[in-house]
């Protein structure tokens, strides 16, 4: 068989072509504490990427209500049905069958580029069905969980009822299913920043990528014929700059910049930080065996086994290291700072410092790009103004 390494899951798992990782990897890191679900992000993707003939029903970029929400209708429980229960090691190694492992498939005898292997789905994957495009915000703001009486003071560290907001990009993965499954080799990596891109020329509008990637940001537009994706803006990113999404992000929840494997992580790479030395930031559904490179604060408001099953092992530490950062514990203060940097400027930060009054961002070039107080000024008015005779509600 043929076997590459996964981080994520701690060990070797079988896929179609030998390991070659970027000599640098776009990674990113989303705070769902902080996302309201403005949309905000989605508008500023859809009217720069997806406002064209056969995109109507495109969103590169959506944001889902879970648990309820998702774009395709289901994404997430169609590929966890396909693939069955399955189990993490006491000591982090995932035991269960990756995508590429499911099928039962010897890569060495199997190649993708085979014209028998489009039809075969030797990947798990399904194909969404037309409608199940067309419903972006179902069960939006839809609660799980037991009621409660209605008063404003809920005890303990859950809410009793929950849900939360999780906004979705492609996450340019390590071992991206679209890139794994397509017959004619459509769809490359480049090699210089890890971005996963569709050369639309070469697209034969055999669906394998769409069918292969579990979390369905490979998009087939019927008009054009052929099937397209998140380029994860590298126009942007080749001028240092953060993606779209990321720039016009309301709640601040996103850090755009490069994410090395833990053996080459770097401490004053913000993305490394969160991921590697903090371990607050989480890949989603690790188990699929893609390697995903946008990974997740999760939300400490909600039950830590449905958290489980979405983001792996860690959740509990994670919550409960930024429960820390968050109550301004000195031991968190780095990362405190960092959380502070998160949206605070069009640039993309490649180091951080944490000083003792501030946080500042550097670019590629060392120059300063952003510099936040770690502690808010704060004033406190009167509630009632003498002169102008009224009330207020907000005084700080």
């Amino acid at each position: 068989m043929a076997t590459v390494y996964n981080w994520q899951i701690g060990r070797e798992m079988e896929y179609p072509y030998a390991e070659n990782r970027p000599d640098r990897q776009w990674g990113a890191v989303f705070d769902l504490n902080k996302c309201i679900a403005c949309q905000t992000c989605t508008l500023s993707c859809k009217t720069t990427w997806t406002h064209g003939e056969g995109q109507e029903h495109m969103f590169w970029n959506n944001v889902e209500s879970k648990p309820y929400g998702a774009h395709p209708l289901g994404w997430d429980q169609e590929i966890l049905d396909r693939l069955g229960v399955q189990e993490w090691g006491s000591d982090g190694v995932y035991d269960g069958d990756t995508i590429w492992e499911a099928n039962d498939v010897d890569w060495e005898e199997t190649s993708p580029t085979e014209e028998h292997i489009a039809n075969e789905g030797y990947v798990e994957g399904y194909m969404p069905e037309d409608q199940d495009w067309a419903h972006p915000n179902l069960g939006e703001d839809e609660p799980a969980g037991e009621a409660f009486a209605g008063d404003t003071h809920i005890e303990g560290e859950e809410h009793p009822m929950w849900f939360f907001y999780l906004p979705r990009v492609c996450n340019h993965c390590t071992y991206a299913g679209c890139a794994g499954s397509c017959p004619v080799q459509a769809i490359y990596k480049r090699q210089q920043d890890g971005i996963v891109l569709i050369d639309e020329e070469s697209c034969q509008a055999q669906l394998q990528c769409v069918q292969a990637c579990p979390y369905k940001k490979s998009v087939f537009n019927q008009a054009k014929g052929n099937s397209q994706k998140c380029v994860g803006c590298y126009p942007k990113v080749e001028q240092g700059r953060v993606p779209q999404c990321f720039e016009n992000c309301l709640g601040k929840i996103r850090q755009h910049g490069w994410v090395n494997p833990p053996e080459e992580a770097d401490p004053t790479n913000p993305i490394d930080y969160l991921v590697h030395e903090a371990e607050v930031a989480l890949p989603l559904y690790p188990q699929l065996g893609l390697e995903p490179n946008v990974y997740y604060i999760p939300p400490i408001n909600v039950p830590d086994d449905y958290l489980y099953q979405m983001f792996g092992p860690g959740v509990e530490e994670a919550k409960a290291t930024y429960r820390r950062a968050r109550d301004g514990r000195a031991e968190e203060r780095k990362l405190r700072g960092l959380l502070h940097l998160m949206g605070s400027t069009e640039w993309r930060i490649e180091e951080f410092e944490v000083t003792e009054d501030r946080a500042i961002g550097y670019d590629e070039n060392g120059r300063t790009v952003a510099k936040v107080p770690m502690e808010e000024p704060r004033a406190e008015r009167p509630k009632f103004e003498q002169g102008v005779d009224a009330y207020r509600l907000d005084v700080t």
